[in-house]
């Protein structure tokens, strides 16, 4: 995979260099509300400006529907980004239309643009090779080089990701870089023991890289909504907890194997339980119960680890050389049920390993309960991209860059 660094050695100047990055920043209210993968781009948009090159950036956000909607404008992030280059970026209104090309056209040695929204174009995500290929082609026009920096994008067979590169000198930018590096720390180069934290609702989110993990991880902790699927396949009451019943002969199967393997699988051992979530206005502190795993009642919903489980979790999490964390163990968003997220998180920075937040929802947690980013390790910016390496896949936009 050829580096930023080889590409900059070659030099840039004049040269229109796409960078595919991953603005993918959530918004409320038009507003960013974390702007985590904006900065994480920005070395790399930065240092390619300073070389000269006339930088065409372009990203996905959210989920349009392969036509243009106001709601996914990347038009807060090109104003962020121009605020963290202290310089002015400009803005196309389109992908490949004319104000892409005018604005590309117009940019000079050393300025930045941003286009809209890939995915306002059906083209990006179709899953027909000639209509992604004659999208890239499109996108191809824009540009002399391409620098694939968009990590949380990688493992989406799309034109901007997957196709481009064929048809651009390509290089990988410094983001994909130290990503493919720590990824590379928790599969091939691993300090024991190590450690993996596993949350968020669904658990089968989480079934394939349970399965690769259960034969490399030394202990797995099981938090979040996905918890409670594990505690019925022991035989306890869950109340209104989130549930995957077809999946309970999964993780059955997975508890067998963890023991077999020697692999320590830990669950809660309490929660903390309601029947009034999300409205809570005007509750007081004991409809906010704690509860051992056997004594949830029928009628509430698990919604965090307990104390117990936290302290237990910390625990296991004290002499661990290397732990990747992805998905938060509570409902983090709401104070009454982010002791838990907060208590994983606090065991990272406590602990001496080096320590992963594997993206998404985890990444956001982090931020928002007010932990210093340069606390943990590495922070990734692609929960999904993060899972899919770990599981042993191949990721088309890695396998695009090395090709």
């Amino acid at each position: 995979m050829k580096t930023i660094d080889e590409l900059l050695a070659e030099g840039v100047a004049g040269k229109r260099v796409f960078v595919r990055a991953d603005l993918n920043v959530p918004l409320a209210n038009g507003e960013i509300t974390d702007d985590g993968r904006i900065r994480a781009v920005q070395p790399t948009i930065a240092k390619l400006a300073e070389a000269g090159a006339r930088v065409v950036v372009a990203s996905h956000l959210g989920r349009p529907k392969g036509a243009p909607d106001p709601a996914f404008s990347l038009a807060p992030a090109a104003k962020r980004l121009g605020e963290l280059l202290a310089a002015d970026v400009a803005f196309a209104t389109d992908t490949v239309g004319d104000s892409a090309k005018a604005t590309v056209a117009a940019l000079a040695d050393g300025k930045v643009a941003v286009i809209e929204n890939l995915r306002f174009n059906a083209g990006e995500t179709s899953k027909d090779d000639a209509e992604r290929g004659a999208f890239a082609d499109q996108l191809a026009e824009l540009a002399d080089v391409y620098v694939g920096d968009g990590f949380g994008a990688v493992h989406r067979k799309h034109a901007s990701v997957f196709d481009l590169p064929a048809r651009l000198p390509h290089a990988a930018g410094y983001l994909i870089a130290t990503e493919v590096g720590v990824l590379k720390k928790l599969t091939a180069e691993v300090e024991r023991p190590y450690v993996v934290v596993l949350g968020g609702a669904k658990v089968s989110d989480k079934l394939a890289v349970i399965d690769e993990l259960l034969g490399k991880a030394d202990r797995i902790l099981i938090g979040g909504g996905m918890a409670y699927t594990f505690l019925k396949a022991l035989g306890h009451e869950v109340g209104i907890s989130l549930l995957q019943e077809d999946q309970i002969p999964k993780v059955t199967e997975y508890m067998k194997r963890a023991k077999e393997t020697g692999v320590e699988l830990v669950l809660p051992v309490d929660v903390l339980v309601s029947k009034d979530f999300p409205d809570l206005k005007g509750k007081t502190p004991a409809d906010f119960e704690t509860v051992a795993v056997d004594g949830i009642p029928a009628d509430k919903e698990g919604l965090d680890i307990g104390p117990k489980t936290r302290e237990l979790y910390a625990s296991k999490i004290a002499d661990a050389k290397t732990v990747f964390w992805n998905g938060p163990v509570g409902v983090f968003e709401h104070p009454d049920y982010a002791g838990g997220t907060t208590a994983i998180a606090q065991a990272l920075v406590d602990s001496s390993a080096f320590t992963v937040v594997g993206g998404g929802d985890s990444a956001a947690a982090v931020r928002i309960l007010g932990f210093d980013e340069n606390a943990f390790g590495h922070i990734s910016t692609g929960g999904g991209a993060s899972l899919e390496y770990l599981e042993g896949k191949t990721l088309p936009g890695l396998a695009a860059l090395e090709g």
